[in-house]
């Protein structure tokens, strides 16, 4: 049985390569800054800042990954979490062209990360958007086409039903496309290796504590438990698990919990699943998404629920998703399940922004965070050190509060996540 400061239970976490536990805050210490959130956020504006020369303390509630971090699908995508037909209907096509140029920045910027630390998070490329209605293809064949000649970018190929069917195991699709230039990874290794870099710059890092609340005043005073920081700056990098700390995060972020089954090694029949080692997500509102792990077992996303609490056996929860995709796998053990909580806003784009003159955020990342986090933690220590280019175009991103603020945002974002789901299955 797990204890509670080892990272939670899945594939995850029994192939990681752990980092000794950190202590506890204790005691009243200063900084320079003082971030809020042990994921890839946190950590990277952690390292960039201690590389820097500031001093940075960073707090983490429970485990350094143990968050949505360590426990996401791995997936590396490209561009925002809304597409640039949205973002160009929304934003115009100037910001959508410079918020297309800040995400291929991130990408390149997270594998330059991983080659310089000498991350060991097993990166693997390609990704297929899989279309589950016959309607979306040829809108999934005109942007492939759309991001090569308005975009310059010549990785993402349409596919046919028969392309997809050869590469993806299943009779459920109709097309899609295949992006060469994003990819997979082992998402709690990635944070792991972004830990070690931070304490090697020198950052402090504690374990087990919880932020309980932002004091502002000549200074910014961060409580916890059995100490506190006091700052000159605070990054709230807590996403969805930072849910409470703070109204002005609250109002836009809000958590969901997600949920990824592992199956046992599934040996010769693995490439029948994925043949060429993409990872693969699907065009549901609530997305099916999965890879094979490096040992050949299938790692399946699916399903959501809309509280803060995780259902108690998740493996059992994603099995039926798993098996309307690939009903052949029925004979097949699930190994692991687990659930995580991530950070979601009203139109599915990032909240970044400045709470006050001392205190920034980065969250809600709606399930993109493998690429984006560690690119927005540098992002936020370079606005602590005065340069705000790309943190003012992140702050024109359209993410308005949730209607009703925290204590209606559950109710109302049920009943409109249920509909789009049951939107789905018609």
């Amino acid at each position: 049985m797990a204890s509670e400061i080892d990272h939670p239970e899945s594939w995850y976490a029994a192939t990681a390569h752990h980092l000794p536990p950190c202590p506890a805050l204790a005691g009243t210490v200063k900084a320079d800054v003082c971030v809020i959130g042990g994921g890839y956020t946190g950590l990277s504006a952690a390292l960039h800042m201690a590389e820097a020369g500031l001093d940075v303390v960073l707090l983490e509630a429970a485990r350094l990954g143990s968050g949505a971090s360590g426990r996401n699908g791995g997936q590396i995508h490209s561009g925002q979490r809304r597409d640039q037909d949205w973002l160009e209907s929304h934003v115009g096509l100037d910001d959508a062209k410079a918020l297309w140029r800040l995400a291929e920045d991130a990408k390149a910027f997270l594998h330059a990360l991983i080659a310089r630390h000498r991350i060991d998070c097993d990166v693997r490329p390609g990704l297929i958007v899989a279309d589950h209605k016959p309607a979306y293809v040829a809108h999934s064949h005109a942007y492939a086409r759309r991001l090569r000649e308005v975009y310059g970018y010549p990785h993402a190929t349409p596919l046919s039903r028969e392309e997809l069917r050869a590469l993806v195991g299943t009779d459920v699709y109709h097309g899609g496309m295949i992006d060469h230039g994003a990819g997979h990874l082992h998402p709690l290794n990635l944070a792991l290796g972004l830990a070690r870099a931070a304490q090697g710059a020198g950052a402090r890092l504690f374990e087990q504590s919880r932020a309980l609340r932002i004091e502002e005043g000549a200074k910014v005073r961060v409580v916890t438990a059995q100490g506190a920081v006091e700052a000159d700056w605070v990054l709230e990098c807590g996403d969805g698990l930072q849910d409470g700390l703070d109204r002005r995060v609250d109002n836009y972020v809000m958590p969901i919990a997600n949920y990824i089954a592992a199956t046992e090694p599934l040996g010769a029949r693995a490439r029948d699943i994925i043949a060429n080692d993409a990872a693969v997500a699907d065009s549901r509102f609530v997305v099916n998404y999965y890879r094979l792990s490096g040992d050949g077992r299938l790692l399946f996303g699916g399903g959501e629920s809309y509280t803060r609490r995780l259902r108690p056996n998740p493996g059992a929860f994603v099995r039926p998703y798993m098996l309307r995709i690939f009903p052949q796998l029925a004979d097949m053990r699930i190994d692991y399940g687990w659930g995580g909580i991530l950070g979601i806003t009203m139109t599915r784009m990032p909240f970044v922004r400045r709470l006050s003159s001392r205190v920034l955020t980065a969250a809600g990342y709606s399930g993109q965070g493998v690429m984006l986090a560690p690119y927005f933690g540098k992002l936020l220590g370079e606005a602590v050190k005065g340069q705000l280019g790309e943190f003012d175009l992140l702050e024109r991103l359209p993410v308005p509060a949730f209607p009703g603020g925290p204590l209606m945002r559950w109710p109302l974002l049920v009943a409109g996540l249920s509909y789009y789901a049951l939107r789905d299955r018609l």
